[in-house]
């Protein structure tokens, strides 16, 4: 096998390559139009599981009208099942308008992404993260509250616990990194890091996040009478969680 250039430190040779041409494809769709194609997320941080991670990006695009986002149909039905998820699609005046109301995402993003083309457009980016805390707080709230609708829609199997515990515990760690950063605190590169500074940093002990994080990875897989009290205890540990960060707020530390 030919070696591949290796465009992300960490990524197995089959994802470099499979970005490579889907950064091609992206550029030949889309021409002078495409402004900035950027990777971010697990793959960057080297925490990409092959068959497990979905490839997150963001398109920087000059014009955003219906055929434009109707030509990138084709891409989608190419890379759908390669683990490429559809990407975030903005305009410059959108992305920076919009800088403080996504606050939470764009910090995570700008901490960790890597341009495949065109320009940056998270360097010199003002995010505003006055209101982090409060983002922080509603998606912690949000994320339980949907979580009890899914679980329900799914019959509340042990299978369906399977698929939502991972997905819940995506969007918490982006919280997570967000206090971090709202408090100050050097953010760990990995999400064991991060797991295992909770203690310290928020004055919480909350061990089924890392048991959902290593069920994420395939790390362990519980057994059918284990899923349920897995499942309890993450609701409890979000509701920790909101708790805490509600206290934060009120300390004015957030």
């Amino acid at each position: 096998m030919a070696t591949i250039e290796r465009i992300i430190e960490g990524l197995p040779d089959e994802t470099q390559k499979l970005l490579q041409t889907y950064a091609k494809d992206v550029k030949g769709t889309f021409g002078d139009q495409l402004e900035g194609l950027l990777v971010y997320g697990s793959a960057v941080r080297g925490e990409f599981l092959p068959g497990r991670s979905n490839l997150n990006l963001l398109l920087l695009l000059s014009a955003l009208d219906v055929s434009v986002l109707q030509s990138y149909g084709t891409i989608h039905k190419r890379f759908q099942k390669e683990q490429i998820v559809v990407p975030l699609f903005l305009n410059e005046e959108e992305l920076r308008r919009s800088a403080s109301l996504f606050a939470l995402e764009y910090t995570d993003i700008a901490a960790s992404h890597h341009v495949l083309s065109g320009r940056d457009p998270f360097l010199g980016l003002d995010i505003d993260t006055r209101l982090l805390g409060e983002q922080c707080e509603q998606e912690i709230h949000g994320n339980l509250i949907r979580l009890r609708q899914r679980l329900v829609e799914g019959s509340g199997t042990v299978e369906v616990m399977g698929i939502l515990l991972p997905l819940s515990l995506t969007a918490v760690l982006a919280c997570l990194r967000g206090l971090f950063r709202q408090l100050r605190v050097p953010v760990p590169r990995t999400n064991d890091g991060l797991l295992g500074n909770l203690a310290t940093t928020l004055g919480m002990d909350l061990p089924v996040l890392q048991e959902v994080w290593d069920l994420k990875r395939g790390v362990t897989t519980p057994g059918p009478a284990e899923f349920p009290r897995l499942m309890e205890r993450y609701f409890a540990a979000l509701e920790k969680i909101a708790r805490r960060i509600a206290q934060l707020r009120t300390e004015g530390r957030l």
